[in-house]
């Protein structure tokens, strides 16, 4: 069964860091392309930044320099290493992660961790 557990959520200030975990389990995690996505209340769903399974790295333009995602293969995390936070930054925040395997597409989320920033 494949479970991936978001972590590090919480309530900052604006200019604060926050560092989010996504602990998987049940996937063979250098295969998969792995992202985090965000949703504000009353706003879709978006990409925040994507680490595919070459290690290729790309960010939505609002976050580049003040996000940084990483993986762990050896532990199967990923990480989103938040920093300068604004207001709007404001989400849940959900792990994902995807493969095409013989044609199968396999697609899987986390639950979401609520960040908010704040003063």
């Amino acid at each position: 069964q494949v479970q991936l557990v978001e972590s590090g959520g919480g309530l900052v200030q604006p200019g604060g860091s926050l560092r989010l975990s996504c602990a998987a389990s049940g996937i063979r995690f250098r295969s998969f392309d792995m992202a985090w996505y965000r949703q504000a209340p009353g706003k879709q769903r978006e990409l925040v930044a994507r680490i595919n399974s070459g290690g290729v790295i790309s960010y939505v333009d609002s976050v580049k320099g003040r996000f940084t995602i990483s993986a762990d293969n050896a532990k199967n995390t990923m990480y989103l290493q938040m920093d300068s936070l604004r207001p709007e930054d404001t989400a849940d925040y959900y792990c994902n992660a995807r493969a095409v395997v013989s044609f199968t597409r396999y697609d899987y989320w986390g639950q979401g961790t609520q960040v908010t920033v704040s003063s």
